[in-house]
């Protein structure tokens, strides 16, 4: 399959960022790393390989993005201020860099974002803030009640970017519209702690009549295996 290494000085972070590309063509799928991970875990992982195919056929190309988390959620000496302002220019890297630098090779309009553990959280706030862009997510194994991370501090910056907050209260039509038109796959493990924020959110966007599959496996379910599975049985849709 075809595969690229990119590395440019980010605007939005002030620091050189690196990513992977793989594959020729196909739906774009925006991948993040698991907490504090690096953007080839997934071809470390054998991620990559268990999607050869698909890449192969140019059915999806994946995007392999690095992280700053220990420069946001884990950076706990940092002030929350700070540390929730990082993560808003991280967003912006993905958004203001990376997909206008994929789009310029690849137009395919069906953008999608997936991750696991940590990486699901990042995926499914991406989409969820930009249903306008993101067509489909694929949540495996996360976590979507980020305020354990901010020792009691709260504020408007992080209701906005805690999933299980802001979608407890969506109200506007226009943005249930849109919400509405997207393909929302949330994966965990009956025994994984983080079971308990992934039935929230996706009560909370049934609620208002956003329809989502929520897919509970057996045990923990939260490992590399795991989501070698998941992500072949889920990239197409809702099987």
């Amino acid at each position: 399959m075809q595969r690229s290494y990119h590395r440019w000085h980010s605007p939005s972070l002030g620091r050189d960022m690196e990513l992977l590309l793989f594959g020729h063509a196909g739906a774009p799928v925006v991948v993040f790393p698991t907490s504090m991970g690096r953007f080839f875990d997934w071809e470390d992982r054998g991620m990559v390989a268990a999607l050869g195919r698909h890449l192969e056929e140019g059915w999806f190309q994946l995007v392999c993005v690095d992280s700053v988390d220990a420069e946001t959620w884990y950076a706990t000496s940092a002030t929350p201020q700070h540390r929730l302002e990082r993560h808003t220019r991280y967003e912006r890297y993905v958004l203001d860099e990376v997909v206008p630098a994929v789009r310029h090779h690849n137009p395919n309009p069906f953008w999608m974002t997936t991750g696991c553990s940590f990486g699901a959280f990042h995926a499914v706030n991406l989409a969820l803030r930009h249903p306008g862009l993101i067509r489909r997510t694929i949540a495996m194994s996360g976590l979507y009640d980020m305020k354990r991370f901010f020792d009691g501090y709260y504020d408007d910056t992080l209701y906005f970017l805690n999933p299980v907050d802001y979608t407890a209260n969506l109200h506007d039509p226009a943005q249930i519209a849109m919400l509405q038109q997207q393909d929302i796959i949330v994966v965990s493990g009956r025994e994984d702690p983080n079971v308990g924020s992934a039935e929230r959110l996706s009560a909370n966007l049934w609620r208002v009549g956003v329809g989502n599959a929520l897919r509970l496996w057996d045990g923990w379910a939260h490992d590399w295996p795991y989501w070698h599975s998941m992500i072949r049985l889920y990239v197409g849709g809702h099987d």
